[in-house]
């Protein structure tokens, strides 16, 4: 894979992608070259486990008050109409 095939399923792997990535996504799906294709998707899947372990690495607990503004600030605003 090349870096901008690299960058794109790192993109993807954040979950970021626009209408020019997603087709550019496509293509590579697309190919003909399973090892390309292959390639692509264990990229996609190795910056996945990467970001899930930091996350759990960094994970915190929010403060113990927040809980309490955020049912306040939900409570304040005006029913959403259906």
């Amino acid at each position: 894979m090349n870096e901008a095939q690299i960058d794109l399923a790192h993109t993807v792997a954040l979950g970021s992608i626009d209408d020019e990535d997603h087709h550019a996504v496509q293509e590579l799906l697309d190919n003909e070259d399973p090892a390309l294709r292959a390639a692509f998707i264990a990229e996609v899947q190795q910056t996945k486990n990467v970001l899930c372990a930091l996350a759990v690495t960094t994970a915190t607990q929010p403060p113990a008050a927040l809980r309490g503004r955020l049912l306040a600030a939900i409570a304040e605003q005006p029913p959403v109409a259906s």
